[in-house]
């Protein structure tokens, strides 16, 4: 590996290759233990038929199924290949960012305690948790919010309109086939809309800590001081199972052949099994679009119900995804871009955003560890990577070796001392996901900024955080 550049590493092409790999990275985090397996993993990725430019690792590089985690990988529409290891499990996990009027300073501690217990309460968490008293979604609900993601569940009262353009692809990926998925698939995801889930996904209040580039947070009305509301979650089990049943379905097909590894089992685009699975992610990934609408109007209702803030003054700034598949042009070719924890990042001038994003590029939400911070930044629309940046600090210690580490203490009390008032359903979701589990999220985001991908907007200060 070689410094192409200021961020940019390049592994040259070397046996079945089709394309060099790149890492976007610092000289401080390729110091980091266990790189070795997932920089082969972006060896692999390259020998993937179709695959153009490079096969990419973002800075939050880590282990992962088939594709590292913090991959990213471009593919000729015509002539390319899908993979369900390209995207993850849990499609569509993403992350939305809202923000409340009110200074965090000016919240009471009773007030903070009250708000933390009411979300707890209306927001299920944890393994396999969904609404128990929910009915559960019927075919005709499926066929409905699989076709018109967000919009569904912002037309039955939760959310506004005006969240549809503060969301990726407006909240919507077009292509959704409802027939596509499973009745298992169907039955898992059938109480879920609404839910947090486990493992890394949370819901987070805290305040914008420091603004860090001061006419863009002009621009998006961020202010220091303020309030803000952080969500992370995906598309449950139902994605899950969608993921599942796609891996039997190519393997089954005998697509898992002449691969470098299993796991990066894939199928041509434009054959009938590698169209079904778009049709079947894209419809989870609406899933999770709605998901996260209803944790955002559960989380308004507990503003109204606790401070007195209408729904309409928490003000979505942006949602975005980052385990993906996404048909994108680039140069006049049309390819499928493969983004495993990463975040699109289009900058200035880009289409398909929205106006108030026009002139300074989209939104790039990536969250760190729940002692630390997390942050706000501007896409800057790099092609070299396919306008793709980080999507949070990536692990750095395994979940069994951080439940280990935190073997007989109190991690909950731990995290009270540091500032952060924590509620979860489980004990080990809380120490599996410790502070020093992570990446130090700064170097992350410098890593992103010092290559061209995006630049720092502000960073936000966890205090109340629901976990799995």
């Amino acid at each position: 590996m070689y410094k192409l550049r200021e961020g940019l590493y390049e592994i040259p092409k070397e046996g079945e290759m089709r394309v060099p790999g790149l890492v976007v990275a610092n000289e401080e985090l390729l110091k980091m233990e266990d790189l070795e397996h997932p920089l082969e993993q972006v060896r692999n990725v390259a020998r993937l038929p179709g695959i153009v430019g490079y096969s990419i690792a973002m800075p939050d590089i880590h282990w992962g199924y088939g594709f590292p985690i913090g991959g990213v990988a471009a593919m000729d529409a015509e002539e390319g290949v899908i993979s369900p290891g390209g995207v993850g499990y849990d499609i569509n996990c993403g992350v939305r960012l809202a923000l409340a009027p009110m200074l965090y300073r000016e919240l009471s501690e009773e007030i903070k305690q009250k708000l933390l217990t009411y979300i707890f309460k209306s927001v299920p968490s944890g393994v396999g948790r969904g609404h128990k008293k929910q009915r559960g979604l019927s075919k005709r609900d499926y066929n409905e919010l699989t076709a018109e993601g967000a919009r569904w569940s912002v037309e039955r009262g939760m959310g506004f309109l005006s969240d549809l353009d503060h969301c990726e692809s407006h909240g919507v990926i077009e292509g959704a086939d409802i027939n596509c998925v499973s009745d298992l698939a169907m039955e898992r995801g059938g109480n879920q809309l609404g839910s947090i889930g486990s493992g890394n996904h949370f819901v987070e209040i805290g305040e914008v800590e420091t603004l860090l580039l001061p006419e863009v947070a002009s621009k998006w009305s961020v202010r220091q001081g303020q309030t803000y509301i952080l969500i992370h979650s995906g598309s449950r089990g139902f994605g899950h199972q969608v993921c599942q049943d796609t891996l039997n379905d190519f393997v089954g097909r005998g697509y898992a052949q002449n691969l470098p590894d299993r796991q990066l089992v894939c199928a041509p685009i434009r054959s009938e099994a590698g169209r079904n699975y778009f049709a079947a992610m894209a419809s989870a990934a609406n899933y999770a679009f709605n998901n996260r609408q209803q944790i955002l109007h559960e989380v308004r209702q507990a503003f109204t119900a606790v401070v007195g803030t209408a729904g309409e003054e928490i003000r979505l700034l942006y949602d975005v995804a980052h385990n993906i598949a996404k048909f994108e042009t680039y140069g006049g070719r049309r390819l499928c871009v493969h983004r495993k924890g990463a975040t699109r990042a289009f900058g200035p001038r880009h289409p398909e955003l929205a106006p108030l994003f026009q002139e300074t590029g989209q939104p790039v939400l990536v969250p760190g560890d729940m002692g630390t911070a997390s942050y706000l930044l501007v896409g800057q629309g790099n092609p070299i990577t396919w306008c793709s940046c980080c999507h949070g600090a990536g692990r750095a210690r395994s979940r069994i070796k951080s439940m280990n580490a935190w073997k007989g203490r109190d991690p909950v009390s731990y995290m009270a001392e540091q500032g952060v008032n924590l509620m979860a359903t489980s004990m080990k979701t809380i120490a599996e996901e410790m502070p020093d589990a992570y990446k130090d999220v700064a170097q992350v985001v410098a890593a992103c900024q010092l290559a061209g991908l995006a630049q720092m907007v502000a960073r936000l200060k966890p205090h109340l955080v629901i976990k799995g």
